[in-house]
């Protein structure tokens, strides 16, 4: 069983710390309050999975100037806590702020005009450099002074002074306000605020965590998401208050809005977008997957079979999912569906489509209508972010005119899927569920080594058909996750019926040769391993490796793996 290590084993302080408080005195001064209180925060510039693992976490991280991030346990809390370190106004010159929105007020005109947020952010600097001097002479922002022309207003200030005003404009006028650096730090997967209190995060690192950000009067929330709603262009009222968007960052949000539909009053939970997906490598490496288990799909996808991503909520479905499209052929025609946009395609022929909320029920656009309109764009593979309702039946009738769909569904075993499909609302008739080649099932698991919670694929399955005589379905779990050990076993050569029965026919091997097929099997496992040996793991790294080897093939591709340790 795998050891809690401790903090000198894990953490390397960053040497880049004195740089860091000179360029940010708001840091220094706070290392210094924190320091004088008896904590000894570590600076990390990176976070590492094996971070999960201290017994008590005590370190700061930045998530770009400047914000950084303190992260502590505190005694007689699960939870850890989440504190960002970020330039503010002093108590006693509030009114500043109300001066410097003033003065900008005076300057902008209607040459003031931008059509993105990095143009909106640009015009905004500009209009603070027209009215703030910056005069280092003045020893503190508090000692700032207003020069009043009539027509103008100028205000002096030390150059700190402008950096925080400049930031908490930005934050406020362009960011998210109150939530600005928890959607600046990568390392979040999921914000909640349940209410008046403290905002809560799923940390990638750290799991759950209580911020020292919190909302205290149910007025200052409810503006807060009325604003919230607006900026992803749909209001929240009385009248409508639910509301599902995506911010500018392409994260989705969920908002309750008032006590008329929640008890404790208003609240809002956000999934964080990733720019950057993560890796079937990187999937692999982290024993999410197996390396033998990714070579599977591999050639599932490769040769046009539909696979389904299965499971419960937060068990990594839509994550496994956008790892595992970089397998399907560089040269094919992809269309996505989606309620929210969160599928990533490398793929350059990839066709995006969202979903659309309408006023009435005739201008809204739904999953069923994407779904059947991508039927008529001659798709190679369609993928739907998340089957839930009707849509489910379209999209198995496009596997049965021969369009391979991958998806999520929630469902957290084949027979739950089943049951779900071809119960109502989607009723999929039985005869027609094995045009569903493949299904993986994944949850998040706590590990009895370690006790830390693991996103697992528990299984991928074969669904052979539908025996109407005994009334069951027939699917062949071929690879399983043994929890004792933390192990993905394959059920062996000879247990495949997709690989044999279909793949290898698709290839023109021969009933003696079909065994063959796992000679191809084995060898594409090899070159996923040396690919991560060969530190081949970031996403797009990744993708150009595959366009690689779908050029050169995949006996070239070991060899020059091998012998090289590139592609090149």
């Amino acid at each position: 069983m795998t050891e809690v290590v401790s903090k000198e084993e894990i953490l390397r302080p960053s040497p880049n710390l004195d740089d860091a408080l000179n360029k940010n005195p708001h840091f220094k001064r706070y290392l210094d309050e924190v320091r004088a209180r008896g904590m000894n925060p570590i600076y990390v510039e990176q976070l590492s999975r094996d971070m999960r693992y201290l017994k008590e976490i005590d370190l700061i991280y930045p998530v770009g100037d400047p914000i950084f991030i303190h992260i502590y346990s505190q005694e007689g809390d699960e939870r850890a806590i989440y504190h960002p370190v970020e330039p503010t106004i002093p108590d006693e010159v509030k009114e500043l702020r109300t001066i410097i929105e003033d003065a900008i007020g005076l300057v902008i005109d209607e040459s003031y005009d931008y059509e993105d947020e990095e143009e909106h952010r640009q015009l905004l600097y500009k209009a603070i450099d027209e009215v703030i001097q910056v005069d280092n002479s003045i020893p503190t922002i508090a000692d700032y002074q207003v020069i009043d022309k009539g027509d103008k207003i100028y205000i002096r200030m030390n150059q700190e002074g402008y950096n925080t005003l400049r930031y908490i404009l930005d934050k406020e006028k362009i960011g998210l306000g109150i939530l600005e650096p928890l959607i600046r730090d990568p390392y979040i997967e999921d914000i909640t605020c349940g209410g008046i209190g403290p905002i809560f995060i799923e940390h990638k690192i750290f799991s759950s965590c209580r911020t020292t950000l919190e909302f205290r009067k149910e007025d200052e929330l409810n503006d807060y998401i009325i604003k919230l709603s607006e900026r992803i262009g749909k209001p929240a009222s009385y009248r409508r208050p639910i509301i599902d968007g995506t911010l500018p960052d392409n994260s989705r949000i969920n908002i309750v809005y008032g006590r008329d539909v929640s008890i404790n009053g208003s609240n809002f939970t956000i999934r964080k977008f990733t720019a950057r997906p993560l890796s079937v490598i990187q999937l692999c490496l982290w024993n999410t997957m197996s390396f033998l288990e990714a070579a599977y799909i591999w050639m599932l996808l490769e040769n046009g079979m539909s696979l389904w991503v299965c499971g419960e909520t937060a068990s990594g479905k839509t994550t496994t999912l956008k790892a595992i499209v970089a397998f399907i052929k560089p040269n094919a025609k992809i269309v996505s569906i989606e309620d929210t946009p969160e599928v990533v395609c490398p793929h350059e022929n990839w066709t995006r489509e969202v979903t659309r909320e309408g006023e009435d029920e005739g201008s809204s656009v739904q999953m069923f209508d994407l779904l059947k309109a991508a039927l008529r764009q001659r798709p190679n593979y369609i993928i739907v972010g998340e089957i839930r309702g009707a849509e489910g039946s379209v999209a198995f009738q496009a596997m049965q005119t021969g369009h391979p769909v991958m998806a999520t569904f929630h469902a957290a075993s084949v027979e739950k899927l089943i049951q779900r499909l071809t119960g109502s609302p989607i009723d999929i008739p039985k005869t027609y569920i094995d045009n569903l080649n493949a299904v993986i099932i994944q949850s998040a698991v706590r590990l009895p080594q370690t006790g830390m919670v693991e996103r697992r694929v528990l299984s991928i399955n074969e669904i052979v058909g539908y025996d109407p005589i005994a009334n069951r379905f027939n699917f062949i779990e071929l690879f399983s996750w043994e929890a004792t050990d933390d192990s993905h076993i394959f059920r062996g050569e000879g247990m495949s019926y997709l690989l044999e029965e279909k793949i290898a026919t698709m290839k023109g091997l021969s009933l003696r040769e079909k065994r063959k097929i796992y000679d191809e099997l084995f060898l594409r496992e090899k070159i996923l391993r040396l690919m991560a040996e060969n530190s081949i793991i970031d996403y797009y790294d990744v993708w150009d490796a595959l366009k690689t080897i779908n050029k050169i093939g995949l006996e070239e591709a070991y060899e020059r793996l091998s012998r090289r340790g590139s592609l090149k």
